[in-house]
């Protein structure tokens, strides 16, 4: 049966515009982008078959167009919409930032460094300096490690606050596993840094992990 034959709440199409783009399955969004499937298949089948076998989503785009235009079901040019997509959220996240707006939702800065951090095959911890009014002046990765672990200096967060004339930081790293829990390592980290940058009369306002799912924010468990 083809889409158009389905009833009409179940088109990938008409439940986004009715129930917003939340409310698809990873298939049904990506079956939007293909428009149609391989011979016999409809688009959310096809989707659903190219999931199972080189997914899940964050892994299937995570390759890059050349590799995606080699799939079936994809092709070169759906795989450069694919990308294309893909880089357009990725400069709708930091656009207010870059603008220099203040930041005033929490969770649009874990959205910021889940977008750099995500799908890293190594640990990177990285920082974002604010101003007085809590606009971005910098976002800089600072230290890289191994698949699961990374050594964090606060000494030199300080001094590139220093040198930013930052007012406040937030910091994040990822976790390559995809789970985002906070270690005890992460705790002890965020105290120490919390402490130093203190001293300096900069504030720590966040701490988040990124792993597969969204970003985990120690000061909303009340850790930072």
């Amino acid at each position: 049966m083809h889409i158009r034959d389905w009833p009409l709440e179940e088109r990938p199409r008409e439940k986004l515009l009715a129930r917003g783009a939340g409310a698809l399955s990873d298939a049904e969004l990506l079956a939007i982008f293909l428009g149609s499937g391989l011979r016999g298949q409809d688009a959310v089948q096809t989707s659903r078959e190219l999931l199972a076998a080189h997914g899940p989503l964050r892994t299937l785009l995570e390759n890059d167009a050349t590799q995606m235009a080699k799939l079936p079901g994809l092709g070169p040019a759906r795989a450069c919409k694919l990308t294309a997509a893909l880089e357009l959220g990725h400069r709708h996240l930091a656009a207010a930032l870059e603008r220099g707006e203040a930041l005033t939702d929490p969770t649009s800065a874990g959205r910021y460094f889940a977008q750099r951090l995500r799908g890293r095959g190594s640990e990177v911890f990285a920082a974002l300096f604010l101003d007085t009014r809590h606009r971005a002046l910098a976002f800089e990765e600072l230290f890289q490690g191994t698949v699961d672990c990374t050594e964090v200096h606060p000494r030199e967060i300080v001094r590139r606050a220093l040198a930013h004339n930052a007012s406040a930081v937030i910091v994040g790293h990822n976790h390559p596993s995809g789970d985002a829990e906070p270690s005890s390592a992460d705790r002890a980290v965020t105290a120490r840094l919390k402490q130093a940058l203190a001293l300096m009369e900069v504030r720590l306002l966040d701490h988040f992990v990124v792993g597969d799912g969204p970003p985990v924010s120690l000061a909303s468990r009340g850790w930072v």
